[in-house]
């Protein structure tokens, strides 16, 4: 029973993933965490299982990250999401020596070492302007969903200036714009812009080094990785679009295996010292 599960617990959804014991994704699921974290994290869960046809008892160890972490009742242990980024990110792209997870509510960048070990960090401000929550916002502004912003974005010819360091302000910018008669696709792109400078700012605040590798619901957004990957002037690794959200669930589900391998050896140690005294 090798089966291992990663839950994040985020701040807008929630996400799992089951690794098989040949460590390839067996099932996986997401759903909005709402306010009851606990519940969503079993929910999730359920989902996952479902997916990977398994039972409960089937999972030999459960990993949880997230800011909801402490709120996954079934799990064995928790890591934090700065963690989990960069297992996820190593476990797609072994090379990976810097990440940026662009989240509904932060947005962290870190530089890993050879061995997947966060040497340095650094997180947004507390502001909604550096995270993809101000996407959201500005597009339900406009009267437009969250899934409409790619889309709407790859139109704009020519990307209205945000340059708001807070989000109220921001929005501020947002309606001056659009009463002057600018395109929602061109403040939206503007919006995006705005979002990368931020981002870029945070990667050199860790003394960034490739392999570059972007995770979080936001870069699922094409526009978006393209102004990275053209702001960096270096090619950046982009998860699949069916895994691009699940990456810290993905690096949780790593880090159980990896517990379980360790408490398997531990426990071989000391069968082999029992036997032998």
């Amino acid at each position: 029973m090798n089966w291992t599960a990663g839950i994040d617990v985020g701040s807008t959804y929630t996400k799992a993933v089951i690794l098989d014991p040949s460590d390839s994704i067996a099932g996986r699921a997401m759903a909005k965490t709402g306010f009851r974290l606990g519940e969503a994290a079993q929910k999730v869960y359920a989902m996952a299982l479902a997916d990977a046809g398994l039972e409960e008892e089937e999972i030999a160890y459960v990993m949880a990250t997230g800011y909801g972490r402490f709120q996954v009742a079934f799990r064995d242990l928790q890591v934090t999401d700065l963690t989990a980024a960069a297992r996820g990110a190593r476990f797609l792209f072994p090379g990976t020596r810097t990440v940026l997870d662009v989240g509904g509510q932060t947005m962290k960048a870190s530089r890993i070492d050879q061995a997947g070990q966060v040497k340095m960090f650094r997180l947004n401000d507390k502001c909604a302007a550096g995270t993809g929550a101000f996407l959201e916002k500005t597009a339900r502004y406009m009267g437009y969903a969250t899934e409409d912003i790619g889309p709407l974005a790859v139109t704009s010819r020519s990307a209205v200036p945000i340059s708001g360091v807070c989000a109220v302000f921001a929005e501020s910018e947002v309606i001056n714009h659009l009463s002057e008669g600018a395109s929602p696709a061109d403040i939206m792109q503007g919006a995006i812009v705005s979002l990368v400078e931020r981002s870029v700012q945070l990667m050199k605040r860790v003394q960034m080094e490739p392999q570059f590798t972007i995770i979080g619901g936001i870069v699922r957004f094409p526009s978006m990785a393209n102004l990275i990957k053209d702001r960096l002037g270096a090619d950046v690794n982009i998860a699949p679009e069916e895994t691009v959200q699940y990456m810290n669930a993905v690096g949780a589900s790593v880090l159980a295996r990896r517990r379980l391998e360790q408490v398997a050896a531990r426990d071989d140690a000391a069968g082999e010292a029992r036997a032998n005294a």
